[in-house]
């Protein structure tokens, strides 16, 4: 088959299972994240290979690197209705306790990682890329889960999403670091010019979004083009997203969860929140989730690896619960509050795939260590719903609260989900 038709059939498939396994794990009363994500690992190498096995995908180059493009721009579009949920003032109020729970949130995890390393035998270098990995949070599977569980908007899941902008940040700062001082042999001033942009992007960004996106969005809704506000926000989105990495030196991620957040101040809020939820939720998230799983072959991990997997995501969960909880608890938050946003901030995703993946292309890392940091990202992202579902069992979930427009089949009543 050409191309085009092996894409095509790969994502009715990768839509199917995704939605089968969200109803199937809902009806169990978990997180239909949680679904979704363990057909990923159904369908890829781990288990079924399916989609290098079967005859007609065998051979096609193209259809990895076309299924991770469309789940890249889940991410975003995911990150993107975050911040929609969101009152830029709220996140503001929250600033003490995302400075403090992100912070603690990277340093405990990277003395940790790189601890365990070293206790394994892995050399230092190797051991700092580790530890980095485990810093990096990806919090687009909590926001996801805390979204289904109605309580986005609550002190904890605002303080979660604040805390993951400082944990972004430091992550791309201290990689940068590594690599300055790894890669390119300490080049101090390039690691100046690092913070520069980001500082400047960040004041630029926020300067377009106070003072330009909402009058803009106010002209181009009063124009005869068809879906002109879920178009422009879908730009806004891309374009924030782009230029965050690309001229601030901040993860994608942040750009488009920063787009959200502006436009949640305009009256066009729910329009917009509709229209994106409809493309995000029938194609983009369904196949970002389902990838995770696709990218991982966890049968490479054999022997003594085995151990070292485990202990390293052990370590990752703990480190990651007592430095962001630990740091809310220091904000004022009561145990169990600090306990939910400690939680949050487990999965790893992308972001620290995104850390392993360079460590490996630099040769800064082994082949069996990355292994064991996919290992790592996948058991932190697959326990986060269901961690999170536990301390949140027994609240009262709102009629409709943070509920994506078009994606029933992912959201059930609580009663419901919690009759087993």
């Amino acid at each position: 088959m050409s191309p085009l038709l092996n894409f095509l059939l790969a994502v009715v498939i990768v839509i199917i299972a995704a939605k089968a396994g969200g109803y199937v794990s809902a009806r169990l009363g978990q997180p239909a994240v949680l679904g979704e994500l363990l057909v990923g690992l159904l369908l890829g190498p781990t288990v079924l290979n399916l989609f290098h096995i079967v005859p007609w995908f065998a051979g096609d180059t193209h259809l990895e690197e076309s299924l991770t493009l469309f789940g890249e721009i889940g991410v975003l579009l995911l990150m993107f209705l975050a911040g929609l949920e969101l009152e830029l003032d709220e996140l503001i109020k929250s600033g003490k306790v995302a400075a403090l729970a992100g912070t603690l949130g990277v340093i405990l995890p990277l003395l940790g990682g790189y601890a365990t390393a070293l206790l394994f035998g892995l050399g230092q270098t190797e051991a700092v890329f580790i530890g980095l990995a485990l810093s990096a949070t990806s919090v687009s599977i909590s926001a996801r889960t805390l979204m289904e569980l109605g309580v986005l908007r609550s002190k904890v899941g605002i303080a979660l999403l604040g805390a993951a902008v400082f944990d972004d940040i430091l992550v791309v700062l201290l990689l940068s670091t590594a690599s300055a001082l790894l890669v390119a042999g300490g080049a101090g001033g390039g690691l100046l010019l690092i913070v520069v942009r980001m500082v400047v992007f960040l004041a630029a960004a926020s300067a377009v979004g106070f003072y330009v996106l909402p009058p803009l969005l106010r002209r181009v809704s009063d124009l005869p083009i068809s879906q002109a506000i879920t178009t422009f926000a879908l730009v806004a989105c891309l374009l924030f997203a782009w230029l965050s990495e690309a001229f601030g030196g901040v993860a994608a991620i942040t750009g488009a969860f920063m787009a959200g957040l502006f436009l949640a101040r305009t009256p066009l809020v729910s329009q917009i929140e509709e229209g994106i939820s409809a493309m995000a939720y029938s194609l983009f998230v369904p196949v970002f989730l389902v990838n995770i799983g696709l990218q991982a072959n966890l049968r490479t991990i054999s022997g003594e690896l085995w151990l070292f997997a485990i202990v390293l995501t052990v370590v990752a969960v703990v480190s990651k619960i007592i430095g962001s909880g630990g740091g809310a608890l220091a904000a004022g938050f009561n145990r169990l509050d600090a306990l939910r946003l400690g939680i949050g901030m487990i999965s790893r995703g992308e972001v620290g795939l995104i850390v392993a993946s360079f460590a490996l292309s630099q040769a800064l890392m082994s082949d069996e260590a990355f292994s064991v940091v996919v290992f790592m990202v996948i058991i932190a992202t697959l326990v986060t719903p269901l961690l999170l579902r536990l301390v949140y069992r027994g609240e009262n979930k709102p009629a409709g609260h943070n509920r994506a427009p078009g994606d029933k089949a992912d959201f059930i009543p609580l009663s419901e989900g919690d009759a087993s």
